[in-house]
């Protein structure tokens, strides 16, 4: 597929593949578009392109960085207006894994889901459900947007001839990320817990 894309956009005006990397990252998520085609491949042709020339560099990465915020911000809301519509067309097992998730993770689960193909589709539309305030949303949002479009754009600048590889790395190391978080944030409450369980004792020999 991103080497159909990188065809197609070595056949098109440039205003066009920019067009493409502002639009395709907003589809994602908006109305859930990743769950089929994820918006990285796109972006990473874009950049990609940019690199053969004629496709300016920082509109590419502008476009990509606009079309995540802007896409994840309508997700957000439709989550929020339409809850009951998206689980009915969304899988229970799909749905509750990433409530699921937002609820383990807490705030930092919007950014690292933007790494992340399945989550980045669905999280902020599980946020909005979640009736969390815009204002929490938007800072994570918009500092995970920029990563990703920048970094994903620079991916494919810089690796035109080899960039299928890349990506393939580039989602393994996004993985070993979330990991790693993810035991961090365990290691984090351990103790917390161990505090809590203590002091159930002390209540109950005190009692």
């Amino acid at each position: 597929m991103l080497e159909r894309l990188l065809e197609f956009f070595q056949s098109i005006p440039a205003g066009l593949v920019i067009a493409v990397a502002l639009l395709l990252p907003a589809a994602e998520t908006a109305i859930m578009v990743g769950l089929v085609i994820p918006g990285e491949l796109a972006v990473v042709a874009a950049g990609a392109a940019a690199a053969r020339g004629g496709v300016p560099l920082l509109a590419v990465i502008a476009a990509a960085s606009l079309g995540s915020i802007a896409g994840d911000s309508i997700g957000f809301f439709i989550g929020r207006k339409l809850r009951r519509t998206i689980k009915k067309n969304l899988s229970a097992r799909r749905w509750e894994r990433a409530q699921d998730w937002l609820k383990r993770t807490g705030k930092p689960a919007i950014f690292l889901a933007r790494f992340t193909p399945f989550l980045r589709s669905v999280m902020p539309p599980a946020a909005g459900a979640a009736q969390m305030g815009y204002g929490v949303f938007l800072p994570w949002c918009v500092a995970a947007g920029i990563l990703w479009g920048a970094g994903s754009v620079l991916l494919g600048y810089f690796a035109a001839r080899n960039a299928g590889v890349l990506l393939h790395w580039a989602g393994a190391i996004a993985l070993a990320l979330l990991a790693a978080f993810l035991v961090t944030s365990w290691l984090r409450r351990k103790p917390r817990t161990g505090r809590r369980t203590a002091r159930s004792h002390s209540a109950r020999k005190a009692s």
